[in-house]
């Protein structure tokens, strides 16, 4: 079973995308920062994780910098879903080493497909 990270300081929305990833037969593993996504993304090396921007503290794109950045978790794909919706958002996000970005709040739909492909490149 592949295991994601899901990381977002809204505890709806982490609820929300666990339960979509769990009923898709991931593990799934939750932190509500950047610095926490960090230290758990380290401890357990998840398959992938899915991270939000609009964060407190760091945001998402200083924590998916800070993830390719460090040894043990440049190799982990990163999937930012996020409500910063504009084509300079998504720029910004591959930029930083994400390797997709998946609008909110239309994320049920492309959120699953998104990572399939993702862990399947």
């Amino acid at each position: 079973m592949e295991t994601v990270l899901v990381v977002d300081d809204s505890s709806t929305q982490r609820e929300m995308i666990a339960a979509l990833l769990q009923s898709h037969n991931y593990a799934v593993w939750m932190a509500e920062d950047g610095a926490e996504a960090l230290e758990r993304a380290q401890q357990t090396c998840p398959d992938l994780i899915v991270l939000d921007v609009l964060m407190p503290g760091m945001n998402g794109y200083e924590a998916c910098r800070k993830l390719k950045g460090h040894p043990l978790t440049k190799d982990i794909p990163v999937v930012i879903c996020s409500s910063k919706t504009t084509p300079i958002d998504h720029h910004w996000g591959k930029k930083l080493g994400a390797a997709a970005y998946v609008d909110k709040p239309s994320y049920e739909q492309q959120l699953v497909k998104t990572l399939r492909q993702v862990l399947d490149s």
